[in-house]
């Protein structure tokens, strides 16, 4: 199943959050793939403090003991993290797939 994977920080734990997040990435937990990821500076959401650093990862994960292993460093170092699940759409087939949801 694909998953948004924020991660947030204050800027003053770049710094640990990035070094655990290297040491995460170079020996995924079996059971998850990152597809992509995307760093976010600035205000990334209304009310969210200035000099918080947003980390948005695509995932593939198979279970949620996959997610828990590969975010536990992360939150240690001081981020937050939490998962969206997502359903992947075809570039103009959103009806297509809404129907076919539907039933």
């Amino acid at each position: 199943m694909k998953f948004l994977w924020f991660t947030m920080a204050d800027v003053a734990k770049t710094g640990e959050v990035a070094q655990a997040a290297d040491e995460v990435l170079a020996s995924l937990p079996a059971g998850i793939k990152v597809l992509t990821q995307y760093a976010c500076l600035g205000i990334p959401f209304p009310q969210w403090p200035p000099n918080t650093v947003v980390a948005v990862s695509v995932v593939e994960a198979e279970s949620a003991e996959a997610l828990t292993a590969s975010t536990w460093p992360l939150e240690l170092a001081g981020a937050t993290a939490w998962f969206v699940p997502v359903l992947e759409l075809p570039v103009g087939g959103a009806a297509q797939v809404e129907r076919k949801m539907r039933g």
